[in-house]
């Protein structure tokens, strides 16, 4: 018996991995690279195009955390539609998934179906057909998108925080270890099922980002509101074109609303006991 953690090498998954083996969980370690080496985990190569490979690393396991990966949303479709696939026929026994911010629906916290989040609600729905214990972290914004490049040479040289919000758009930031922190905790309750928003609540504002910068380099950093276009054309060199294209269309979205805050009826605070990190407790943990 095992957890069969998706994305095991990259951002998403490798905390998961830590957090897991930090505590004394026996790891499976999804990676597209048979050759990949990951600290306290046995290494199983799996594509998610492959149902087969899918079923087979999901067999007897006690949980498997899946995120889908930033590719076009026909390839996360199919992902999806495989994922589903191997999790009825292997019938592991729970299934944490991470919408990774995917939009989300204001009343029930489950992924909706407009444009980039169809993947995570055909996943997230059909986890919920296949009968098996599962659980949907829905976190909003990752801090971790504030180490793009782009905003940190910014923060650094400048002195400024740029990120494609309003100044006064107020949102629940989580970041990738609060998401750990909360698939440990979902693999151990099967009580908790359905939605389990992850993220600050309050939310906060640009100008608390910048002023926790600003305590934490100790200098001052005002946060500067720009465009999607902007992001798009700043981060299409590091992850690509068409994904870049994806997430200024998300963002462009989410200019409509008037936040990006979590409820407090389903967040991890509530169903948990779980508070995420500060925007100061996770620059200190990253080792910035």
């Amino acid at each position: 018996m095992t957890y069969v953690i998706h994305g095991a090498t990259g951002a998403q998954g490798a905390p998961v991995v830590a957090t897991l083996v930090a505590a004394g969980k026996p790891v499976t370690a999804l990676t597209r690279n048979p050759d990949a080496i990951v600290d306290g985990a046995r290494v199983v190569a799996a594509d998610h195009s492959s149902v087969e490979e899918l079923t087979e690393a999901y067999r007897g396991a006690d949980g498997v955390f899946v995120h889908l990966p930033m590719v076009s949303e026909e390839h996360r479709l199919a992902y999806a539609r495989n994922i589903v696939t191997a999790v009825n026929a292997a019938r592991p026994a729970r299934v944490v998934f991470s919408t990774s911010g995917a939009p989300t629906d204001p009343a029930s916290g489950a992924p909706t179906d407009p444009a980039i989040g169809g993947a995570a609600a055909l996943l997230a729905g059909g986890l919920a057909g296949s009968g098996v214990s599962h659980a949907v972290i829905a976190p909003t914004l990752y801090l971790e998108n504030l180490l793009m490049p782009y905003v940190m040479d910014a923060v650094r040289e400048r002195g400024t925080l740029p990120y494609p919000i309003r100044s006064d758009f107020p949102v629940s930031w989580a970041s990738h270890l609060d998401i750990a922190d909360a698939a440990l905790a979902l693999f151990g309750r099967h009580d908790v099922t359905g939605v389990v928003s992850v993220g600050q609540y309050p939310a906060i504002t640009g100008a608390n980002l910048a002023e926790a910068f600003s305590t934490h380099f100790g200098k001052r950093v005002v946060f500067e509101p720009i465009t999607p276009e902007q992001m798009r054309a700043s981060v299409a060199p590091v992850i690509g074109e068409g994904p870049a294209a994806d997430v200024a269309g998300l963002y462009q979205a989410m200019s409509t609303l008037p936040d990006r805050s979590i409820t407090p009826e389903d967040a991890a605070q509530k169903c948990l006991g779980i508070a995420p990190r500060t925007t100061g407790q996770w620059l200190t943990d990253i080792g910035l």
